[in-house]
């Protein structure tokens, strides 16, 4: 694919079982107003990168609108499904911080009937990572954390990164991350700590 294309309607048409625009609605239907203006901004700089890095933008921007698809869902909802579908035991001792990508992979394949790999990894990563990451897993980490709305110390480092390789993207994530995590006594994920050790050199 070439890079500044314009993505069609059809384009979707191998991925989704309906049309971009009901994804969108189905997505709107679950989301509080703010989180919908936020994944629409990181689909929006998923396919940016994925343009600029010759991935594949169809799969970065439907990834992007379906990152946060679990977000707004309550704890009892999240742990009920950890319990029912046989997720790692260890995840109830966190949050929906970690819950709302690890897990949320489980709700968009039922409610939404996504069922693309390369689409539920990068949904499943982009709160904690992984040693090692695909392209779209590094595209959509980096995306939700330096889309234009985003507004935080450090937020411009790692945009520059972003710009270096997305490698670098992952990396100065990661740091800053970790950093916030610690700075605020918080806990840290095991699997986060995995993640930083593989790409932070």
């Amino acid at each position: 694919m070439k890079r500044g294309f314009i993505l069609k309607a059809n384009d979707f048409a191998e991925i989704l079982p309906y049309s971009y625009e009901t994804l969108l609605t189905k997505v709107q239907a679950v989301l509080k107003p703010k989180r919908f203006e936020h994944v629409k901004r990181v689909a929006d700089t998923a396919e940016a990168l994925a343009k600029q890095y010759d991935g594949d933008p169809i799969r970065a921007r439907i990834a992007g609108i379906v990152h946060d698809y679990a977000k707004d869902f309550s704890d009892e909802r999240f742990k009920s499904v950890i319990m029912s579908q046989k997720f790692d035991p260890e995840l109830l001792a966190y949050n929906n911080g970690i819950w709302h990508g690890v897990v949320g992979t489980y709700f968009v394949q039922k409610d939404l009937q996504i069922y693309d790999s390369e689409i539920l990894n990068a949904v499943k990563k982009h709160t904690i990572g992984a040693p090692t990451m695909t392209k779209l897993d590094q595209i959509i980490f980096i995306a939700d954390f330096i889309e234009p709305g985003r507004d935080f110390p450090g937020v411009e480092a790692a945009r520059q990164a972003a710009q270096v390789s997305l490698a670098a993207g992952v990396a100065c994530e990661l740091q800053s991350t970790l950093s916030f995590l610690i700075k605020n006594h918080k806990t840290v994920y095991p699997k986060t700590i995995d993640s930083y050790n593989a790409w932070v050199h």
